[in-house]
């Protein structure tokens, strides 16, 4: 077969339409019916313990909330801060811990974890949020009633702390680069 040969079957190949994609199940303007829900929830370890608020409904809850369309883990951990808290913080001052996963009512609940290592500004009850009352708890003395994905992000990070939850699944990521002091 010379080089003509093998140039003439490539374009033959090639020159044909890609099949048309099928569909498991008929498309509609409508969005799916959710099966997961994608949060962050916010570590921040301060002179006096964990910093931690009150729901509305009584539970004791990390900062954190809800990942947004096509925002990082790191930008929903600053956002989800500076709404609940009043909080200023920089996505460079976040570091992920790993992704907990578990079910709940029928959805599947993926968490990501993030310990904030610097911030501006002192917590504060937000006007509009469920979560305020914003306190300061050492580890060896955290308040009864942890909202579950808290508990669970709370034994992630610091695996010794003798927290009560809901089982997860949790997997790490990988450390990050040592930060530069510059």
């Amino acid at each position: 077969m010379t080089a003509d040969d093998i140039d003439t079957q490539v374009r033959l190949t090639h020159s044909h339409p890609p099949p048309a994609r099928l569909s498991s199940r008929p498309r509609t303007t409508r969005p799916p019916v959710p099966h997961a829900a994608v949060g962050v929830g916010v570590v921040l370890l301060g002179e006096h313990g964990v910093l931690l608020g009150r729901h509305r409904r009584g539970t004791f809850e990390l900062p954190g909330g809800t990942v947004e369309a096509g925002e990082s883990f790191e930008a929903t951990a600053v956002r989800e801060l500076a709404e609940e808290t009043g909080l200023v913080a920089r996505p460079d001052d976040v570091s992920l811990l790993g992704t907990l996963v578990d079910h709940v009512d029928g959805v599947v609940r993926v968490t990501v974890g993030a310990l904030v290592h610097a911030w501006q500004g002192q917590p504060a009850t937000q006007p509009d949020e469920r979560v305020g009352d914003w306190k300061w708890y050492p580890l060896d003395r955290l308040p009864d009633g942890l909202f579950v994905c808290s508990a669970q992000i709370l034994t992630a990070w610091r695996p010794g702390l003798p927290v009560d939850h809901a089982p997860a699944h949790f997997t790490p990521f990988a450390s990050p680069a040592p930060r530069s002091t510059l």
